[in-house]
């Protein structure tokens, strides 16, 4: 805690003095290219460009996603390939000494990372604990370092997910079960310990909604015993799902009631059509928003009820959506808060939104970007997610290849 306090005055004090320099201003430029690419050589540049036009096109990225997956389990030569396109882009390297160079490119723009050990899909115990001390290493890489403001970890990481799945449901455990899940909540709270111990938040991140009340009552625990002053275990929010309104409001009762600072980080989320399909296999409701504007609606009306409680509740705003992220700027504008207050962050993916992660650190807010490191076979699911995800988000993809192209354009004017 005291590590943690030494460290939230060190950063007041660099954004203070910034402010005293004429280096901050309250209102964000989401348009400013030479602030969003400014981290970016010219190669960099164009080499972005071209990964995002092959990625915008949907019907090319469902047909290469199995032939990779296909192509790695018979270990044919395409690590290198992938190396060096989309693992370059979205990811800082293999190992934590990898992600250094990342980590300091990103800090020289005021831009904190957040290392994330993004191997999943195991489901053995040996790998639970290897990715736990894994966890454990980045959080003391991170102690005291202002640059990596954040560490994260995945419940499927360190838990299998089958038997979360069975305790959110509400079924019983046999002994050998019961035990199974004490040492799950032993690899969670060694973890949170850690981060307490060094001064380091820790996000939680949500998965899948079949295995998340079982996550959110060893997380809500957490915070009840480490979150005394300030936040520093952090669950996560996925305000595509119905229902999380009134989940954030018991949430934050218990906080209330309980004497501890909720800390919370925003996303829309990243399931849905599994979430989809299996509701429709199974013949129960979508936990899905009906459609994006009550999605979008919903995640603003969650900014502003974390606003509306900021005497008791650290946020982190973690979205590539521009409206959302300048609400929030204007939300801390009303009630009169400096722009870098250590009781809210932004957060975006390496690689994606640049033009709202540097503006905004530009203008002095606080700013993270999620560093995914790992073995490329290992993070090869990240990844696919990530290119499934920008192929389906046509107007997103418009954006940044307008944006890179802009810069692009003025740089060769120079």
């Amino acid at each position: 805690m005291i590590l943690l306090n030494r460290r939230l005055q060190t950063e007041k004090s660099r954004r203070f003095e910034a402010t005293l320099n004429g280096m901050e201003k309250a209102e964000p430029d989401f348009g400013n290219t030479v602030n969003a690419f400014a981290y970016r050589s010219d190669s960099e540049l164009r080499h972005a460009y071209w990964l995002f036009r092959v990625i915008s096109k949907k019907a090319l990225v469902s047909a290469c996603t199995p032939l990779i997956r296909m192509a790695m389990s018979l270990r044919l030569p395409v690590k290198p390939i992938i190396r060096a396109t989309i693992y370059r882009h979205f990811c800082g390297g293999e190992d934590i000494g990898a992600c250094a160079q990342t980590v300091s490119t990103l800090w020289q723009h005021r831009v904190g990372s957040i290392l994330d050990y993004s191997v999943e899909g195991k489901e053995r115990n040996e790998v639970f604990e290897a990715t736990t001390r894994e966890v454990i290493r980045t959080i003391a890489r991170s102690s005291g370092d202002s640059a990596i403001p954040f560490c994260v970890f995945k419940p499927s990481g360190i838990a299998r997910t089958g038997l979360l799945t069975r305790l959110s449901a509400g079924m019983s455990l046999d002994e050998n079960e019961q035990a199974e899940m004490e040492g799950i909540r032993n690899r969670f709270e060694r973890i949170a310990v850690a981060a307490a111990e060094h001064g380091v938040r820790l996000f939680i991140d949500a998965e899948e909604t079949w295995f998340q009340d079982s996550v959110d009552d060893i997380v809500r625990d957490l915070m009840a015993r480490l979150n005394r002053k300030e936040a520093v275990v952090f669950n996560t929010v996925q305000l595509y799902r119905t229902g999380r309104l009134q989940w954030m409001e018991e949430a934050w009762q218990h906080a209330r009631d309980n004497g501890y600072v909720l800390g919370l980080k925003l996303v829309r989320g990243a399931y849905m059509e599994k979430e989809r399909e299996r509701a429709a296999e199974n013949g129960y409701p979508s936990p899905i928003q009906p459609d994006k504007p009550s999605c979008d609606a919903s995640y603003d009306e969650a900014l502003r009820f974390c606003m509306d409680r900021i005497d008791r509740i650290s946020i982190c705003n973690g979205t590539h959506n521009e409206k959302s992220s300048m609400l929030l700027t204007r939300l801390m504008s009303e009630k009169g808060l400096r722009p870098d207050d250590s009781r809210v962050w932004f957060s975006q993916l390496l690689g994606m939104s640049d033009h709202i992660s540097f503006n905004l650190a530009k203008a002095g807010y606080n700013v993270c970007k999620y560093v995914p490191y790992g073995p490329v076979e290992a993070v090869l699911p990240y990844l696919v997610r990530r290119a499934e995800e920008n192929s389906a988000i046509a107007g997103q993809m418009n954006r940044e290849l307008m944006m890179i192209a802009q810069e692009w354009k003025r740089r060769r004017k120079r």
